[in-house]
């Protein structure tokens, strides 16, 4: 056990312990990853502002009083753990999804962010203020799951905001001793998905990104699995993770065997669920105390996130919340499991003799078990995922829907739609075939139009094609309706045919303001088109600065292309001399994320395809 420090007061003074975090956060908007973001920096700007003000209202609350304001260092061996863990974590899926790694300072701002609040919060409150790793796994716990894109980075830090306080203010008693209820991170992922669902507004996060990209790495499940092993012997909490993984092993095997289908589509158990079963429900201080709540607990875990993804998909929201909705309802029963598994075990004395062994021994027994279960669940290929999994696989799907599945043709649309999101041409070009259609899913001629579209951008001929024949028969009003109702993805396909004059008469100033529109509504890939607008003037005056401008902001949406032409216009001497650090830095993201021709280390060749 950690030995407390004494109370320091005389070192530093707690005004510039909490002013120094402040302008460190402000000093962040040095760097180019946030400095080139106009709305990176109106949100890192605002939260040293507002953390500014409550620091001053607070120096002058303690000088009325009469305060004396004290701090002490006491490290907690489940923070500073968790910490390594979480880090571990990032490392293995950042090598595979690169934008981890683009993205360390805005989390590590996040973390200085979280430990501001965090001193002003408790002075606020009380006169001494304990520092420790506390805030930094509220902050890596948070960004595992969900975080805002840049034009939306003021919700992040709302987000750890609110982990921060519903940890300092939403308590209760347990055994005697005041203690937050819910898990921090799981408290403010369940509010902001909540709300996120209910207005539609997934697309401000990374979330579905960040839910399918952790299928990249080849063995993140044994990865998660061994550093959860670390976590387990030291904390004794394996039963929850062990019941968990149980009761999801044992329904997917039910409904598999009753339909024939697949719950989770493309894994038995999504990596961010596996994810989730080691990290958000296995917090000591918010989940139960004794072994049979321990079961029931992770099992409601595991019951529960398999029922809300079909809740999810059963209305059409994103189905990756289901981890993220279930945490907080189940804190709120560990005081309930623990008395109802004490009175189980003075009634079941024999039961009692196994579940109150010794806590260590009985923890190892637990964790032999769980080995058991893993690697049986390894063996057996039930742990796959991606492209090993049947579920991933469209013709899998298409095949169940042919034979009269609705709930399969249902799954093979979102399948086709995903795909499709990852720039798959021949995926883009069926789901156009099979929304145009209208036999095996309801007709819908705007993601039609869409799905030719995008097949046709990314060089898939028969796209093309596809697209030329839906504009010949009323497409061409359909998209400009779902433009006109903000649908960004038609706005860019009007654009480019307008652009072209492929099936369209060529109308450069139409193409420049859909191009605009479509922007404007968050579709990166339309950025950095209008950026080529204002490079070489089609539909507007030669304008660099705005070229740049709307690179840089479709690269940050994460458009490959964007990067690339950003990369290109560093190159270029287009300010009178070259800026070639910054023109590598976006040809390496172009190259992260999937744009092959900007993996070469040569100079930039002429304008690569769109991806």
């Amino acid at each position: 056990m950690a030995r407390p420090s004494s109370k320091r007061s005389d070192r530093m003074s707690p005004l510039w312990a909490a002013l120094l975090p402040i302008i460190l956060l402000t000093a962040f908007c040095l760097l180019p990853r946030i400095g080139s973001g106009a709305h990176l920096l109106e949100a890192f700007f605002a939260a040293a502002g507002v953390l500014l003000v409550f620091l001053l209202l607070l120096h002058r609350q303690a000088i009325r009083a009469g305060r004396t304001l004290t701090y002490e260092f006491l490290p907690r061996k489940v923070h500073y753990v968790q910490f390594m863990m979480h880090s571990s974590v990032y490392l293995y899926w950042g090598w595979y999804w690169r934008e981890v790694y683009h993205d360390v300072s805005l989390i590590a701002a996040q973390i200085v962010f979280a430990y501001a609040l965090d001193m002003l919060v408790c002075w606020s409150r009380r006169d001494n203020w304990v520092a420790g790793f506390g805030p930094v796994p509220i902050v890596m716990s948070t960004n595992l799951f969900l975080w805002f894109k840049d034009d939306w980075f003021f919700l992040q830090f709302l987000l750890i905001a609110t982990g921060v306080l519903g940890k300092e203010f939403i308590r209760w008693k347990r055994e005697g001793r005041l203690t937050h209820i819910f898990n921090p991170s799981a408290f403010s992922l369940f509010i902001f998905s909540t709300v996120l669902i209910a207005t539609k507004s997934t697309d401000l996060s990374w979330g579905v990104q960040i839910a399918t990209t952790f299928h990249r790495p080849p063995h993140i499940y044994l990865e998660i699995f061994l550093l959860g092993l670390v976590v387990q012997a030291l904390f004794r909490v394996t039963l929850v993770t062990l019941s968990a993984a149980a009761a999801l092993y044992g329904l997917n095997l039910w409904y598999t065997g009753m339909t024939g289908d697949y719950q989770f589509i493309d894994s038995n158990i999504p990596v961010a669920v596996f994810l989730g079963l080691h990290l958000l429900v296995t917090d000591p201080a918010t989940s139960p105390r004794t072994s049979l709540g321990k079961i029931l607990f992770g099992g409601m875990y595991g019951a529960g996130v398999f029922g809300l993804y079909g809740l999810l998909k059963l209305i059409n929201a994103p189905e990756f919340y289901d981890k993220l909705l279930i945490v907080p309802p189940l804190n709120l029963t560990v005081r309930a499991l623990d008395r109802f598994s004490d009175a189980v075990m003075a009634r079941l004395r024999s039961l009692s003799s196994v579940l109150t062994w010794q806590p260590q021994k009985a923890n190892l027994a637990w964790m032999g078990a769980w080995i058991f279960l893993f690697v049986t669940m390894t063996a057996s290929g039930f742990l796959v995922k991606g492209t090993d999994h049947p579920g991933s696989n469209p013709a899998y799907w298409a095949g169940m829907c042919q034979k009269g599945r609705s709930s399969a043709c249902k799954t093979w649309v979102t399948l086709l739609k995903g795909r499709c999101q990852d720039n798959n041409g021949a995926d883009c070009l069926t789901l156009g075939e099979v929304l145009n259609e209208g036999r095996f899913a309801a007709r819908d001629a705007v993601q039609a139009g869409v799905g030719f579209g995008r097949a046709c951008d990314l060089g898939v001929q028969q796209g093309c094609v596809g697209l030329a024949q839906f504009m010949q028969t009323g497409g061409r009003d359909v998209m400009l309706r779902a433009c006109d109702q903000n649908d960004g993805a038609s706005c860019f396909i009007l654009g480019s045919l307008f652009s072209s004059g492929y099936a369209l008469p060529s109308d450069p100033g139409m193409a420049f303001e859909l191009f605009q529109k479509s922007c404007e509504t968050g579709w990166w890939r339309a950025c950095g088109r209008l950026g080529v607008s204002y490079l070489v003037g089609q539909g507007t005056v030669v304008n660099p600065l705005l070229a740049i401008a709307n690179f840089e902001k479709g690269c940050q949406g994460q458009n490959a292309a964007s990067c690339w032409e950003a990369a290109e216009f560093y190159h270029s001497r287009k300010f009178g001399r070259s800026n070639e650090p910054l023109a590598r830095l976006r040809r390496q993201q172009a190259c992260d994320l999937g744009l092959k021709t900007a993996c070469q280390d040569a100079a930039p060749p002429s304008r690569p395809a769109s991806r």
